[in-house]
C-alpha cells in the first residue's frame, strides 16, 4: 500500500482544520499568498526541470 494513501487515511477532517488552523497562527493571513506563490513557483521549476530532462533523454535515444 502506498505511504501518502496510508497516511491520507488517517487525516480527518478534523485534522485537516486543526493544520489550517496553526498554519494561520504561525505565518499570520499575510504571509500565506507569498508561501504558496514561493511553493508554486518551486513546482513549476521542478516540472519544468524533470521536462527537460526527459526531453535530453529522449534525444540521446534517438542518436543511439
Amino acid at each position: 500500500m502506498n505511504l501518502l494513501t496510508i497516511f491520507l487515511g488517517f487525516v480527518g477532517p478534523w485534522q485537516v482544520a486543526i493544520i489550517v488552523a496553526l498554519v494561520l497562527l504561525m505565518f499570520g493571513g499575510r504571509k500565506i499568498p507569498e508561501l504558496m506563490r514561493g511553493l508554486g513557483t518551486g513546482i513549476k521549476e521542478f516540472k519544468d526541470a524533470t521536462k527537460s530532462d526527459d526531453e535530453e533523454k529522449d534525444k540521446l535515444d534517438e542518436n543511439k
